[in-house]
């Protein structure tokens, strides 16, 4: 009887908080911005597909350097920028005042968003808000601010994608943590549904691929080991045979999908266009 009981206890539940104290170190690490910056047409594709318009007041989440911020300002929307990495809200600063575009930036987590409800004629989040440990939590408040009506936007890398089998790599050599939902699954209509359904009239995701183009897979190796958080703490963490193992497998990778015809990389990697409105 023991047992069976110890069999069919559930699982803990994931400690949230010190999962979000992780990620948030994570992607303090290196420099998000020296990736992001490159990011840009995904922004401007999804204010397209949002079809925003001036005035509207727009809320971007997790923000990072500020992609989809600048697209919404650009469009003469009024435009409040949050991420939990302030030195990413900085660099989006830069961006904003070198392109004369007024943006507010605010220091804020996704999970907790510090505005009233119904705030927003429009939210949205590029590659950002999937990484959220509380998936669930992070839904709630993107519906909670935006208001009746309006429309919540997301770019989300998906499972069959480059980025999502790059994280499915990574996870060979260090498995996440337990309980830890994948962020891939919000590049999914039935997780999509799940997180949103109850507060949606409509759900519209559309396959889009983001092309990756560097000067060779070794350079993109270099890059993303340097600046992009996941990666260079995947690497840190390893000793010097795993860091080459996982090398290898993520240059095979990047190979398996390389459509340059050269020693260039020119890699798409796929992700979904989503438009929630909100009921």
């Amino acid at each position: 009887m023991q047992a069976v009981q110890q069999n069919t206890a559930a699982a803990p539940a994931p400690d949230f908080a010190a999962l979000k104290a992780r990620q948030q170190a994570t992607w303090s690490a290196g420099d998000y911005a020296e990736i992001g910056t490159r990011l840009q047409i995904v922004g401007e594709s999804l204010c397209e597909a949002l079809d925003l318009r001036a005035g509207s007041r727009v809320l971007d989440v997790a923000s990072g350097n500020g992609n989809a911020a600048l697209a919404a300002a650009r469009r003469w929307c009024e435009v409040v920028a949050t991420d939990y990495v302030p030195a990413l809200l900085e660099r989006a600063g830069q961006r904003a005042r070198a392109d004369r575009l007024p943006i507010e930036f605010r220091a804020a987590d996704a999970e907790n968003l510090p505005f009233p409800d119904a705030s927003f004629d429009a939210v949205l989040s590029t590659f950002g808000v999937m990484f959220t440990p509380d998936q669930e939590r992070a839904a709630r408040e993107l519906l909670r601010v935006c208001r009746p009506g309006g429309k919540i936007g997301l770019a989300n890398w998906t499972p069959e994608g480059f980025i999502g089998q790059l994280f499915k790599t990574i996870g060979k050599f260090i498995p996440p943590a337990p309980g830890l939902k994948s962020p891939a699954l919000w590049g999914t209509e039935v997780r999509l549904a799940e997180l949103f359904g109850a507060g949606a009239s409509a759900i519209e995701s559309v396959p889009r691929h983001y092309v990756f183009r560097f000067r060779s897979p070794a350079h993109w190796l270099e890059v993303f080991r340097a600046y992009y958080g996941p990666v260079q703490k995947a690497f840190a963490a390893l000793d010097a045979g795993q860091q080459a193992a996982l090398a290898r497998e993520i240059t095979a990778l990047m190979e398996r999908s390389n459509r340059s015809g050269d020693a260039t990389l020119v890699l798409p990697s796929e992700y979904v266009e989503v438009v929630v409105t909100r009921r």
